[in-house]
C-alpha cells in the first residue's frame, strides 16, 4: 500500500491498490506523460482514434504555447484535428456560458476524442464536456500553475458564481517540461501558491476527521506533503527560475492532481484558503473585473487561513496543532517566490475581504477552520482582526 509513494509520476497511470486506511484506490488515467521532449508522444496516446474526429480546444495563449505544434504533430501524421481556439481576449480565460457555449457549439456530430490545450481553465472546460458528452478526452499541460489536471471536478462560472460541477478524468496526461518551463513567471507563482495551500488544506481535512468523523487517508496526505516539502526545499531555487525547481513544482502539482484521483475528491489539496480564493473570484467577476489567477489568490489566502488556525488553537486537538503552519511562515516562503502575499496586492477591498471571513464557509459544504469559527461564535471577532491588520 505503501508503493505509491516510491513510483515516479509516469508509473502511476492506472495505480490500484489496498491502503491502511481501509480503501481500494485507483487512478483512472491511462496514459501519464511527464518530461522533455514528450509532446510528439501525443500520437501514441491516439493511435486508436487515427482515422477518427478530434476535437482540439485551446485558447488565445495556449495555441500559441502549445497549441500549434500539437495541431501540426497531429495533422502531419494523418489524425482528423477540428481545432477550436477560444478567444480569451487580453486577460485570463472566463469558464462562464460564453466560453463553455462556444465550446459545445463546435462540437461536430461524432467527435470520439478531445484534446485540451492549456492548465486550469481549458482543463476543467473540457473534464465537463467530457463528462457530459461522454467523450474521452487528452490534456496537453501548458503550466504548472495548479494541481487540477487529475482532479474530478471542474469549476465553472454559472450566473456569476462558480460552481464545482462533477467531470471525468482524462484519458491521458501529457506535460512537455519544455513547454511548461517556459510559462510565464507569474504562472509559476500561482502553481507554488497552490502547492503552498495544501498547509492548510490537510490542517483542515484532518479537523474535519476530528470534528465530524470525515475519512481521513494518512498514505494520501503523506503524499500531498512529500510533494509539498520538494517544492518548499526549492523555493529560493524557483525564485531564480532554476529549471530543476520548476520540475519540482510540475511533479508537486502532479502528485497532489493524483492524490485527488486516488480518492476521487479534491480533500487533500482544497480546504478554506480555496474557499476564500473562490468567493473573492466571483466578486470580481460579478463587478467585471480581472479575476487574478486561481494559485496566486489561493496563495494569499493560505497565510490567512493559517492565522485563523492560530487564533483558534485553544479550540483544537493536537493532531491538527502539529499539521497547521504558522502564518509567518507561509508568509516568508511566499515573498522568497516573489508571489503576491496579501490581499490588497490584488486589490481585494476592505468590504469584500471582511465579508469573505465571515461568509467564507458558505461557498461549499466542506468543513473547515472557518466552520469551527462560526460554531464557536469567534468568526466576527477573527474577520475584523484580520482586516485591521491588512487594511488600518
Amino acid at each position: 500500500m505503501n508503493e505509491i509513494l516510491k513510483l515516479s509520476i509516469n508509473e502511476m497511470a492506472n495505480a490500484s491498490f489496498d491502503c491502511s486506511c481501509g480503501r481500494h484506490h485507483t487512478f483512472g488515467v491511462d496514459d501519464l506523460i511527464m518530461g522533455k521532449g514528450v509532446l510528439p508522444q501525443i500520437t501514441e496516446i491516439l493511435k486508436d482514434y487515427k482515422n477518427k474526429k478530434i476535437y482540439m480546444i485551446s485558447d488565445n495563449n495556449t495555441f500559441k504555447a502549445a497549441g500549434k505544434d500539437t495541431l501540426k504533430i497531429l495533422t502531419d501524421a494523418g489524425f482528423q484535428v477540428k481545432s477550436n481556439v477560444i478567444d480569451s481576449g487580453d486577460d485570463i480565460l472566463i469558464p462562464d456560458e460564453k466560453a463553455v457555449g462556444n465550446m459545445f457549439m463546435e462540437l461536430e456530430k461524432d467527435t470520439e476524442v478531445i484534446v485540451s490545450v492549456g492548465s486550469g481553465t481549458l482543463n476543467d472546460m473540457a473534464k465537463f464536456m467530457s463528462q457530459r458528452t461522454r467523450i474521452p478526452y487528452v490534456i496537453v499541460c501548458t503550466a504548472p500553475s495548479m494541481d487540477g489536471y487529475a482532479s474530478e471536478g471542474a469549476p465553472l462560472i454559472y450566473k456569476g458564481r462558480k460552481i464545482s460541477y462533477d467531470a471525468w478524468l482524462p484519458m491521458a496526461i501529457l506535460g512537455d517540461t519544455n513547454i511548461m518551463k517556459d510559462a510565464p513567471m507569474h504562472m509559476l507563482r500561482a502553481g507554488y501558491g497552490d502547492v503552498i495551500g495544501k498547509l492548510t488544506a490537510l490542517a483542515d481535512w484532518r479537523l474535519s476527521q476530528e470534528q465530524t468523523g470525515e475519512y481521513f487517508c494518512e498514505t494520501i496526505t503523506e503524499l500531498v506533503q512529500k510533494a509539498i516539502k520538494k517544492v518548499v526545499d526549492s523555493t529560493d531555487a524557483l525564485a531564480k527560475r532554476e529549471e530543476d525547481a520548476v520540475l519540482y513544482l510540475i511533479e508537486a502539482l502532479t502528485l497532489t492532481g493524483v492524490a485527488m484521483g486516488l480518492i476521487g475528491v479534491s480533500r487533500p489539496a482544497s480546504g478554506a484558503e480555496h474557499m476564500l480564493s473562490h468567493y473573492w473570484e466571483m466578486a470580481f467577476i460579478e463587478h467585471g473585473k480581472y479575476p487574478e489567477l486561481h494559485g496566486i489568490k489561493v496563495g494569499i489566502a493560505t497565510p490567512i487561513i493559517a492565522q485563523i488556525f492560530e487564533e483558534m488553537r485553544d479550540e483544537l486537538p493536537e493532531s491538527v496543532i502539529q499539521m497547521m503552519p504558522s502564518r509567518d511562515y507561509v508568509e516568508d516562503l511566499l515573498k522568497r517566490v516573489g508571489a503576491p502575499v496579501y490581499p490588497t496586492d490584488v486589490k481585494i477591498d476592505k468590504e469584500l475581504f471582511y465579508r469573505s471571513i465571515i461568509e467564507g464557509n458558505t461557498v461549499r459544504e466542506r468543513y473547515s477552520i472557518l466552520d469551527l469559527a462560526v460554531k464557536k461564535g469567534k468568526i466576527e471577532e477573527i474577520a475584523q482582526k484580520l482586516t485591521d491588520r491588512f487594511y488600518n
